[in-house]
C-alpha cells in the first residue's frame, strides 16, 4: 500500500465562554484518520481499521466541544499536559535554591500542571502538508512555575505513525514535564480493557504511597502484577492484592523505559485480540505512566453513545517520572535558559 496523505481540513468546532473560537483539525491517509484541537492541543478523535478493513474509534473523545468544557471527567481526555505531567507532592519543588508552590488541584498535590494547565489553554495553531503544529506561551509565574516558557508541539501523520514532537525554551530556570493524555481503547470505548493485552518495556516502576506519590524507590517489576515484559492482559492481575493496586485502583504507576533517555525506543504495545487491532508506542522519554481508567465514571458520553465507565480505556503516558523535583535520585526535569527540551512520541497503527 502507498500512503495516500490529504491535506489537513480545518472548521470551526465550537467557542470558549468568553466566545473564542476553537478549531478543529482533521489528517488522514488510508491508514488513520486524526482530529487535533487548539484547545487544550488534544486529540479528539483517533479512527484505524481492524482486520477485516472496517474503520472504528480507538481513542475515547467527543465530536463536540461542550463536554471538555463543561464535564469534570472530560479535563484531560487527549490533552498536551504541562508544564508538569503527573503529580508534584505538597505543590512545592525548589529550584535554584528557591521555593516554589503551586496551584493544588489533587488533594494536598498538584496535578498536570494545575487547573489552569496546559490542557485548558487555546494553542496557536498552524496546518500544513501532513501536520499540525501548535504553539503556547506560558507566563512567568503562570499556576507558580518560574520564567517563560515557550512551547511548540507538532502532530504529524506519516503511514500508520502519529508522531508528536516537543520543543520548549525558559528564560529563566523552571522545571517541565510535558506529556500527552490520550485514553486508548482498540474497540472504541465499547466495554473496557480489561481484554486488551500490553507489553511494557521495562524491568522497574516507581511504588507510590496512599497519595499516589513515588516513594523514590525503583522496584523490580519481575514476580508482581506490574510485570508486563512479556504480554499479560490488563485484567489478568489488575485486582491483585497488595496496596500499590488498591492505593490507586488499579493502575496508575510509572514504568521506567529500558534503554537510553532521548533514544526513540519501544515503550508499550497495546493490542485488542477481539478486532485485531495494535498500537506500539516509542518514546524518548525516560518513563511512560500506565493509567487503566480507574476514576472514569459513564458521566462522559462519547462517540456512538459510549459510556466512558471505569475501565474502558487505558492511558500510556511517555514523561519524566511523577514528583522528579523532589526526588533527587530521578532524573532531573530542570530547563535552564540557553537549554532545549526536546522530546518525541510516536504511536503505530496495525490490525491482523
Amino acid at each position: 500500500m502507498t500512503d495516500t496523505q490529504m491535506q489537513p481540513y480545518t472548521r470551526l468546532w465550537g467557542q470558549l465562554p468568553d466566545g473564542t473560537p476553537v478549531h478543529l483539525y482533521a489528517l488522514e491517509n488510508e491508514f488513520v484518520k486524526v482530529w487535533i484541537s487548539d484547545y487544550g492541543g488534544r486529540l479528539i478523535r483517533v479512527q484505524t481499521p481492524d482486520r477485516h478493513g472496517v474503520w472504528g474509534d480507538v481513542l475515547l473523545g467527543h465530536e463536540e466541544i461542550a463536554p471538555y468544557l463543561e464535564q469534570e471527567q472530560a479535563t484531560y481526555y487527549g490533552a498536551l499536559i504541562g508544564r508538569f505531567g503527573n503529580r508534584i507532592a505538597g505543590g512545592q519543588f525548589e529550584v535554584g535554591g528557591q521555593e516554589y508552590r503551586l496551584t493544588l488541584n489533587d488533594g494536598s498535590n498538584s496535578l498536570h500542571g494545575g487547573p489552569g494547565g496546559f490542557h485548558v489553554m487555546l494553542w496557536e495553531a498552524q496546518a500544513s502538508g501532513d501536520s499540525v503544529r501548535l504553539t503556547h506561551i506560558s507566563p512567568d509565574g503562570e499556576e507558580g512555575y518560574p520564567g517563560t516558557l515557550k512551547v511548540q508541539a507538532t502532530y504529524q501523520l506519516s503511514g500508520p505513525v502519529l508522531r508528536l514532537s516537543f520543543h520548549a525554551e525558559t528564560d529563566q530556570a523552571t522545571i517541565l514535564n510535558l506529556t500527552h493524555h490520550p485514553f486508548w481503547s482498540l474497540t472504541g470505548g465499547a466495554g473496557d480493557v480489561l481484554g486488551h493485552e500490553l507489553t511494557v518495556n521495562a524491568k522497574c516502576f516507581t511504588p507510590v504511597n496512599a497519595q499516589a506519590i513515588p516513594t523514590g524507590a525503583l522496584a523490580p517489576v519481575a514476580g508482581t502484577p506490574f510485570d508486563f515484559r512479556t504480554p499479560h492482559l490488563i485484567g489478568e492481575r489488575i485486582n491483585a492484592p497488595g496496596q500499590q493496586l488498591a492505593f490507586v485502583g488499579g493502575y496508575d504507576h510509572n514504568f521506567v523505559l529500558k534503554g537510553d533517555q532521548g533514544s526513540l525506543r519501544p515503550a508499550a504495545t497495546l493490542s485488542d485480540p477481539a478486532s485485531g487491532r495494535t498500537l506500539a508506542v516509542q518514546t524518548t522519554e525516560p518513563g511512560l505512566q500506565v493509567y487503566s481508567g480507574n476514576y472514569s465514571d459513564g458521566s462522559f458520553v462519547g462517540f456512538g453513545g459510549q459510556h466512558y465507565e471505569r475501565r474502558s480505556s487505558v492511558c500510556l503516558e511517555p514523561q519524566h517520572f511523577p514528583d522528579s523535583p523532589n526526588q533527587p535520585t530521578f532524573p532531573s526535569t530542570v530547563l535552564r535558559p540557553g537549554e532545549v527540551f526536546e522530546s518525541v512520541t510516536e504511536y503505530q497503527f496495525s490490525a491482523k
